[in-house]
């Protein structure tokens, strides 16, 4: 079973979210939200965290070391004893993070913004091309298709040193090189695009909101 947790930015709560949570978690991640020059970056980057162990606490029962997380050479963050498997994206004003004990998956979400698609195109296969070509709302489309290819990327594991163009969805499945991956549509916001990707066929996915960040905290 896959829990989704997910909540919007919030500009009024940004000072009460350091306050209350930075100090969780370990001096090299505290350093790296201090960087960021916009609060908006600080905050994707610390509402994904503290979700997860937010979630982690409801899911498991239990609590975990914040200094458990390690990354890839592809830069893709887990726990090294496997305690769970997790995801986090944003976009726009929303931050998703899905964890579970099962299988391991990658999220993506996307707000649906104007864009010159024609700079898309090499990012496709000829048939998902015209697919949004010959759509009658040629945005959404084509961000179904992305937000699905980022999912699956993210769920691979190996980054962006596959390249997107290199497979192809059909019917909320694709497959790279000998791996199968599906997908599952999660419905968060009408001006948004939100999937999860796994080896495994998700049946049920329980999604949380957390309408403040007071919420949280």
């Amino acid at each position: 079973m896959i829990h989704l947790y997910y909540t919007y930015l919030s500009k009024e709560n940004h000072e009460k979210l350091l306050q209350n949570s930075l100090a969780k978690f370990p001096s090299d991640f505290q350093d790296r939200i201090k960087k960021f020059r916009r609060w908006q970056d600080a905050q994707f980057s610390l509402l994904g965290r503290v979700m997860l162990f937010k979630g982690i606490e409801e899911v498991k029962k239990q609590n975990c070391d914040t200094s458990e997380i390690k990354y890839t050479m592809y830069n893709k963050p887990y726990f090294e004893d496997s305690l769970v498997q997790f995801n986090i994206s944003h976009s726009g004003e929303i931050v998703v993070c899905a964890l579970s004990d099962e299988h391991q998956m990658g999220i993506d979400i996307e707000a649906i913004t104007n864009i010159e698609l024609q700079d898309f195109k090499s990012q496709m296969t000829e048939k998902e091309w015209r697919t949004v070509n010959d759509s009658n709302d040629k945005r959404e489309t084509f961000f179904n298709y992305w937000t699905q290819k980022e999912a699956v990327i993210k769920a691979h594991g190996h980054g962006l040193s596959v390249p997107l163009k290199s497979f192809e969805i059909r019917d909320n499945t694709t497959q790279i090189n000998d791996q199968v991956f599906y997908l599952k549509e999660v419905n968060i916001d009408k001006n948004y695009k939100c999937y999860i990707s796994s080896k495994i066929n998700m049946k049920e996915v329980i999604v949380k909101k957390y309408n403040t960040i007071s919420n949280l905290i």
